[in-house]
């Protein structure tokens, strides 16, 4: 994922001079390919993550699409007053990315899991989520958000996410993708993020599975809630999967969006990580496997 995200930048700033990136001294072996094209619009701002971002608000506030660029809880609760009072609020074309969503980093402990990223991002008003799910909708997405500059989060793998679409989808806020349809059922796998590998292999391997369909949601925010209760209906069952706690999470923000029609929750089933991974150190399978993404746990 992180390859395809720098792909997609250095790209766009070859025809837009006015994107810029921000890290906070990291990034190495990643953001070099920027840096080095266009050494004037890349600023390291050292580990000081509310100047980082404030920094990439007046960057903004200027005329500059900014991404802002580090490791998981970094760029998001380190500097959550900043993102609120400055980006979201005056609405400023800031993309905050956060590489290692999930327990990516699960070897460097609770600071490094970014399990509650989702609850925080999700409440500021103005905020768009892009959760791609492979690096197919990573380019997707950075195409989106390049075409429509906003104060957006940009949640990344770290490493080695396989390819689930042949091709870069179309990408659009709120809207379900459909990866794999069956005829024979109404019931559905949906996804946001790196999860959606998860799934992809429960609804082509398992038996049991092979009538339900799979979607996923690789953008999503507050403002499109209106929007999901028609998708939903669709479908007599959903089971929704993330890396990140059930509190505040995509399940919960899905059944939040169907409280319109009150009919529709039942529908809904939220697999998430059970929250005693925070206490936690071990490799991303690992805690997955302990925090409940198993196929076991998520067949239905």
């Amino acid at each position: 994922m992180r390859n395809a995200f720098i792909e997609e930048l250095v790209a766009a700033a070859e025809n837009n001079e006015n994107i810029a990136l921000v890290v906070g001294d990291l990034g190495y072996g990643v953001v070099e390919p920027f840096a080095a094209k266009f050494p004037q619009r890349f600023f390291n701002a050292g580990v000081a993550e509310q100047n980082m971002m404030g920094l990439a608000a007046g960057l903004a506030s200027e005329g500059f699409h900014v991404f802002v660029y580090s490791i998981a809880n970094f760029p998001t609760f380190r500097c959550a007053e900043q993102i609120r009072n400055d980006v979201d609020y005056h609405k400023l074309s800031v993309t905050v990315v956060a590489v290692g969503g999930g327990l990516a980093y699960g070897n460097l402990g609770y600071s490094h899991h970014a399990v509650q990223d989702y609850a925080l991002m999700r409440v500021m008003p103005n905020m768009l989520i892009a959760a791609p799910g492979d690096p197919m909708e990573v380019r997707a997405c950075m195409r989106y958000l390049i075409n429509n500059p906003q104060p957006s989060y940009l949640r990344l793998g770290k490493a080695g996410e396989p390819c689930i679409h042949a091709d870069v989808p179309e990408v659009s806020p709120g809207k379900w993708l459909h990866i794999h349809e069956s005829e024979k059922s109404d019931r559905t796998y949906l996804t946001t993020g790196a999860t959606l590998h998860l799934a992809n292999q429960l609804v082509t391997t398992k038996s049991g599975l092979k009538d339900w369909s799979l979607c996923s949601m690789p953008l999503w925010s507050m403002q499109v809630k209106v929007m999901q209760a028609r998708q939903i209906e669709n479908f007599s069952a959903i089971v929704t999967i993330e890396d990140h706690l059930m509190d505040g999470g995509f399940g919960s923000w899905l059944l939040e969006s169907a409280i319109i029609q009150a009919n529709l929750l039942p529908r809904i089933k939220i697999k998430a990580l059970d929250h005693k991974v925070c206490g936690m150190v071990a490799k991303q399978s690992t805690l997955n496997a302990e925090g409940g993404l198993t196929a076991e746990a998520l067949c239905v």
